[in-house]
């Protein structure tokens, strides 16, 4: 071969690299695209037909510290729901809170003997997953409890929800039940009705797409109903060597073998976080308890069983679309860059391909998504409407429209086509993805003064949502790495919500 022939191969071997580099950015489009083309099944696939009223009799276990301002509600609440009385147990386990929680749960346990009882940690500040286990030891060391509802102290149950998930328990193969949180501010700013929207994608419609194909990645941690069996199969015990014990007990019960079942009528309203700081510190804790989970199992991924889906193809792509989706943008970036260098022509058709089919996904999963819960999808237009930022919709518009730019910005401003002005507008659109989640930290850092309290609002809207939780993940990567302080924060509330 002369050394024309072998630059020729070279050149075929490095663009087939650089679309790969590419495509690798495809992934979390396309399983984002798979979850909601499967979702629709979830009509015939589901676990209703094994459901049947069914009413045991269910400890309702209460983690709180500090939270006087929310837990005499939230017991309210449980004590008028649709559900016999003689078959319901409330336990508040006080992890020694220092406020007035404990007069609170005692005036209540004094007007309710019984059926609300005070448990206090006298030593407390150890994790959501000691104080849950504290009780978890207290309830099943009697014989009463056939069941074991784990919910936050803030949380609103609609009154119908808990016969709505003990219904699938009377299947015995069913090991847990998870319910609907929805975000519930009767007061809400951007923020949370981002977090809204972002709740019906990713329960409403995520959630049934597992549902389908037989992995529940995580039962909710504020509603989460699991038959007694179940519980002391895993041990008796919440699983805490991790900031994500919710999804640890759920991985752990479907590799005993049982079924997790989510019920998306059983709604549970919650408040979220307010600000872009509260919500960062919220799901950085989340973020980092995947990469621990992630980590833990590794020995189960991409290894389909006979006893659990978990190590499924399928849910392993829809499990590090999201784990790696930062990294997987970066990859596209660095593909789309080099591929300008080379192969200009390419690198431009690749661009367009990847951002019609993320609109195409985009417009798909947010129209179905908002009518699977109607009010909340009302209350949340402006979001649903930006989800992906201004920055992505423009780009997403000029993929489909080329001579879209020409004609608002190049020709107005006389703007060559191979002129610097025009080949930075190309490395800024290869590079938005790395671009905006910088723009979400800078977001964060503004929103602590004064001017950014204004600014971080547009924005926030201007890099999108899903930029701001991509940040929080590379975030997390960098904790882990580091070794930083896992210590679990608590979220603070203040009773927000409207149920």
């Amino acid at each position: 071969m002369s050394v024309a022939d072998w630059l020729a191969v070279l050149d075929t071997v490095l663009t087939v690299v650089l679309l790969l580099l590419v495509l690798i950015g495809f992934v979390p489009v396309l399983a984002t695209a798979f979850q909601f083309l499967v979702l629709p099944f979830h009509a015939v696939v589901n676990h209703y037909r094994r459901a049947a009223p069914y009413w045991p009799r269910v400890a309702v276990i209460v983690p709180a510290w500090n939270e006087g301002l929310v837990i005499g509600r939230s017991i309210d609440r449980l004590l008028a729901l649709d559900y016999p009385e003689d078959a319901l147990r409330i336990v508040v386990v006080d992890d020694a809170s220092t406020d007035d929680t404990p007069q609170v749960v005692l005036e209540r346990a004094a007007a309710h003997p019984g059926r609300v009882v005070h448990l206090r940690r006298e030593q407390g500040g150890e994790g959501k997953a000691h104080t849950l286990n504290h009780g978890i030891a207290r309830v099943l060391a009697e014989p009463w409890a056939e069941a074991i509802l784990i919910m936050d102290a803030d949380v609103v149950f609609a009154a119908d929800s808990l016969r709505k998930m003990t219904r699938h328990l009377a299947d015995p193969r069913v090991g847990a039940v998870t319910a609907y949180i929805a975000e519930g501010s009767r007061d809400r700013n951007h923020v949370t009705r981002f977090i809204a929207l972002e709740y019906i994608m990713a329960q409403l419609a995520a959630r049934r797409a597992q549902t389908v194909l037989g992995a529940i990645a995580c039962l909710a941690g504020g509603a989460q109903l699991h038959s007694r069996t179940n519980l002391e199969a895993i041990g008796g015990r919440i699983p805490t060597g991790t900031l994500a014990e919710d999804t640890m007990t759920t991985f752990e019960s479907q590799l005993q073998g049982r079924r997790m079942v989510f019920e998306p009528h059983a709604v549970v309203l919650a408040e979220e976080p307010r600000t872009i700081d509260a919500l960062w510190r919220q799901r950085l804790r989340w973020a980092r308890g995947n990469v621990q989970v992630t980590r833990h199992f590794s020995k189960m991924w991409f290894r389909p069983s006979r006893t659990h889906r978990l190590g499924s193809l399928s849910f392993g792509l829809i499990w590090f679309s999201i784990l790696l989706l930062p990294v997987m943008m970066i990859a596209a970036s660095v593909g789309l860059l080099l591929l300008l260098l080379v192969h200009g022509e390419i690198a431009d058709l690749a661009f367009r391909l990847m951002w019609i089919l993320a609109a195409c996904v985009y417009i798909f999963s947010v129209l179905v998504s908002v009518q699977l819960d109607p009010r909340n999808g009302a209350r949340s237009w402006l979001e649903a409407l930006l989800f992906p930022g201004l920055g992505s919709m423009l780009l997403m518009a000029v993929a489909i429209f080329p001579q879209l730019l020409d004609l608002i910005f190049f020709e107005p401003l006389g703007i060559a086509p191979d002129s610097a002005g025009r080949l930075a507008w190309l490395i800024a659109a290869y590079v938005w993805g790395p671009l905006s989640m910088l723009g979400a930290w800078l977001v964060r850092a503004l929103e602590r003064t004064a001017v950014g309290r204004v600014l971080s609002p547009p924005l926030l809207y201007l890099f999108g949502y899903g930029s701001l939780l991509c940040a929080i993940t590379v975030d997390s990567y960098f904790k882990e790495w580091r070794r930083a302080d896992a210590r679990w924060e608590k979220t603070e509330k203040v009773g927000r919500v409207f149920g």
